[in-house]
């Protein structure tokens, strides 16, 4: 059966231990300095022996912790902070239990519709279980979460397409208001970082931008249907201006137009309001017909 973390009880207390060991040294001088030749080898044995207990001290500090194994066997976790002591023959591995901030830099990578974009994004994550973090892989854990988290964002990524305006999905990289995307870079993270132990606290896309290579055309693009968007506002407002001002004029009867001149009308507002410039006004001394 695979082993799995457990918490590890076989350690007394550091102050406690120091005390055993002072005597024990102090019993050791005593014995090396009576003269004898039995005394003096139990006196060398002994300080041998308190020097060797000392390897067993250790303190451990919040959000630490210390594996221990007694040759080549798990034989538990100490996650309790504190001064301790310990068989010195246990080799005892410091895992820290602390949050880690990983900030990955923008990559290149081809969005749902194929356009490249660069991405990044930031990961905080931690260690949930320091037997999968120590023995279950290989190498340094922040360096497999780096690889990983790459791979996940590479991958969610490909889920979406970059902007509304290329796709009709309601949810894209750029547009991610409910957090579809925050969620499926998380989950996509825990299940590929489950394996060694690691727990996900948050990962949000932090750098978003089209590769340099199409950015001058999606710019123009972008400007192109900003322009357009803002023609069609103003031609509704200068639409229902037109119509408010010959409502007015036919209600209050201020003057009698038929159909030729309410069209001549119409046209002159419409480019009074939705010219780029100020108007110039023309003086008729006319008429309308000559």
């Amino acid at each position: 059966m695979k082993a799995q973390e457990k918490i590890f009880n076989g350690m007394i207390s550091g102050f406690l231990a120091i005390l055993l060991i002072l005597i024990i040294a102090g019993m050791s001088i005593y014995f090396f300095t009576h003269g004898q030749t039995w005394s003096t080898a139990l006196g060398v044995i002994g300080i041998l022996c308190a020097a060797f207990m000392c390897s067993g001290l250790m303190i451990i500090q919040p959000n630490n912790s210390r594996v221990m194994t007694f040759f080549g066997k798990y034989v538990g976790t100490v996650v309790e902070n504190g001064f301790f002591w310990v068989n010195p023959l246990f080799l005892k591995t410091k895992v820290t239990l602390r949050i880690f901030n990983l900030n990955l830099e923008p990559i290149k990578v081809n969005d749902k519709v194929g356009n490249p974009v660069m991405i990044g994004a930031v990961v905080v994550w931690r260690v949930k279980d320091t037997y999968k973090a120590t023995f279950d892989i290989s190498g340094n854990v922040q360096s497999f979460v780096q690889i990983q988290s790459d791979a996940a964002l590479r991958q969610v990524a490909g889920m979406y397409a970059y902007d509304t305006n290329e796709t009709t999905d309601k949810v894209t990289l750029r547009s991610d208001n409910e957090g579809e995307v925050t969620s499926r870079l998380e989950e996509e993270l825990n299940s590929r970082l489950s394996i060694a132990g690691i727990e996900i606290v948050e990962a949000r896309i932090n750098y978003l931008a089209y590769a340099s290579e199409i950015a001058g055309v999606m710019l123009r693009r972008q400007q192109a249907d900003a322009i357009i968007a803002a023609r069609e506002r103003i031609v509704e407002g200068a639409v229902s201006m037109v119509h408010l001002a010959l409502e007015k004029l036919e209600k209050d009867s201020i003057v009698e137009l038929d159909e030729e001149r309410k069209a001549a009308m119409v046209s002159n507002l419409l480019v009074v309001l939705c010219a780029d410039e100020s108007a110039q006004p023309v003086i008729n001394t006319g008429t309308l017909y000559q």
